[in-house]
């Protein structure tokens, strides 16, 4: 639950700062604007999709992931909208430039955090998270680093591709080029600073074959 409101709390300073934020929400704003759709609707559908692709990377169905990173997202757009009411109202989007460039990267900050504390935990987490996690110990032999840089291949091809059909780019900014360096750095920071007794107990279950 923590890690839940924390990372909600990230993504919706840095979007209320709009000076950037994670790749995966700044791919949704790009596809709802293209589509003229509902970003959070945007946000669940593609955690929807990545829920799915977890299945296929740890290769059997796991019907409480999926359905535990399922409410997950679906929680998660509840307490961005929370958040990003409760900024607007504090007036953070009318704040000079340098202040909001500041929050932006401080909001990416903040869910990277999270991230690390989720994953530790590892009961239940977002859907993005948790591919970054099963490709961080089953594929990548623990790397959290660059277990976040091949995370952000699908959202950056979604970039490309909507900037082809819209010629436009939006909510890519400071925050986002700092995300993208840096959320693999500040998750393993994390791992052994904050929480530290909070150890990774990543598991998947092995079928015994008929």
């Amino acid at each position: 639950m923590i890690g839940l409101v924390l990372n909600a709390l990230g993504n919706a300073l840095s979007v209320s700062a709009n000076f950037g934020s994670g790749i995966w929400t700044a791919a949704c704003v790009n596809i709802a604007n293209w589509l003229h759709g509902d970003v959070g609707l945007i946000l669940f559908i593609v955690g929807v999709g990545s829920a799915i692709l977890n299945l296929l990377l740890i290769r059997h169905w796991d019907g409480w992931r999926w359905i535990g990173e399922v409410v997950f997202i679906a929680s998660f757009s509840y307490f961005i909208d929370l958040f990003v009411a409760l900024f607007k109202h504090w007036g953070v989007p009318d704040l000079a430039t340098p202040w909001r460039i500041l929050l932006s990267i401080l909001g990416v900050t903040i869910f990277a955090i999270s991230i690390s504390i989720y994953q530790r935990a590892n009961i239940v987490m977002h859907p993005n998270d948790d591919t970054s996690n099963i490709l961080r110990f089953r594929y990548l032999h623990g790397r959290a680093t660059l277990s976040q840089f091949v995370d952000f291949v699908p959202p950056i091809i979604m970039l490309i591709i909507c900037v082809l059909g819209t010629h436009r780019l939006y909510s890519v900014n400071v925050a986002t080029i700092y995300s993208m360096l840096f959320n693999g750095v500040i998750i393993a920071w994390t791992d052994e600073h904050i929480l530290p007794s909070l150890h990774h107990n990543f598991r998947i279950k092995h079928h015994s074959a008929a």
